[in-house]
C-alpha cells in the first residue's frame, strides 16, 4: 500500500483505514504543521510523529491505548503518597516550559532526549496552544516545576502528546489529576495513542480504531472553553 503525499494546499487526510501495518500506522507524509491542519488531523484520530531528520509523518495506529477518565488506577501506594505529598497541580500555567521539559526528557531504553519534539513541533503545539486547543498539567515543588504533561482537547476527548518527570511519581500525579478533572468535566476518553506498561498500570486498554472513530464521531463537540488556568493545591 503507498504512503500518501499531503498537499500543502488542503487539509485533506486519506482514511484511517489505509495506514500500513510495517511500520504501524503510518498514513501520510509531507504537509504542514499548521492549526487548522492539526486540528483536522486529531478529528480522524491521527497524529504528527517523526525526527529532526524525517519529513513530517502521520500516524492513525491500530490498536489505539485509550483511558476512560473513570477507569483511572490509581495503587495503594500512589495513594498513600498523594495524600503525603506537598507537590501542587496548576492547569495551563507553563504550557512552553512543559513542552520543552518533555523535548528533554531521556525515556526508558534510550540514550538521548526526544528526538520528536522537534522546534517545529514545539511553535505547532504552542500555536494550538495559543489558538484554545492545546492544554497543560504542571507538578510544581514549591516554584519548580518538576513534573508534567501537554495534549490537545477537542469536545470531550482529550488527545495525550507527551509528559515528563524531574521526581518521582510527578508524571503520574500529573496524569491522575488530569484524569480525575476531565471526569469531572465529563469527559470520555484520553487518547494515550500507543501501548506502554506505564499506561496499562494506570488503567489504560487497546481499543481497535473501528471504535475509537466512533467515540470521535460521537465526543468532539461540547468542551470546556479554552483556557483552563486551574489551580490545584
Amino acid at each position: 500500500m503507498p504512503v500518501y503525499q499531503l498537499d500543502t494546499n488542503d487539509y485533506w487526510f486519506p482514511p484511517v483505514s489505509e495506514a500500513l501495518t510495517d511500520p504501524a500506522g503510518l498514513l501520510a507524509i509531507g504537509g504542514d504543521l499548521c492549526v487548522p491542519r492539526l486540528l483536522h488531523a486529531y478529528q480522524q484520530g491521527i497524529f504528527p510523529w517523526f525526527t529532526d531528520q524525517e519529513p513530517i509523518l502521520w500516524w492513525a495506529p491500530s490498536p489505539r491505548m485509550v483511558l476512560k477518565p473513570e477507569h483511572i488506577h490509581i495503587s495503594k501506594s500512589m495513594r498513600k503518597w498523594m495524600r503525603k505529598t506537598q507537590f501542587s497541580i496548576t492547569f495551563d500555567h507553563a504550557f512552553e516550559r512543559v513542552v520543552d521539559a518533555c523535548a528533554g526528557t531521556v525515556r526508558n531504553g534510550q540514550t538521548q532526549a526526544e528526538s520528536w519534539i522537534t522546534p517545529a513541533m514545539k511553535q505547532a503545539y504552542t500555536n494550538l496552544f495559543r489558538s484554545g486547543y492545546a492544554h497543560s498539567v504542571e507538578v510544581w515543588r514549591g516554584h519548580e516545576l518538576v513534573g508534567g504533561l501537554y495534549g490537545v482537547a477537542l469536545g470531550r476527548m482529550f488527545f495525550g502528546e507527551s509528559m515528563f518527570s524531574l521526581a518521582d511519581n510527578t508524571s503520574k500525579f500529573a496524569f491522575i489529576q488530569l484524569a480525575q478533572q476531565l471526569q469531572a468535566w465529563n469527559f470520555v476518553l484520553i487518547d494515550c495513542q500507543m501501548h506502554t506498561p506505564h499506561l496499562t498500570s494506570l488503567g489504560a486498554a487497546e481499543i481497535e480504531m473501528a471504535e475509537f472513530q466512533a467515540y470521535l464521531e460521537q465526543n468532539l463537540t461540547h468542551g470546556v472553553g479554552s483556557r483552563w488556568e486551574l489551580v490545584i493545591e
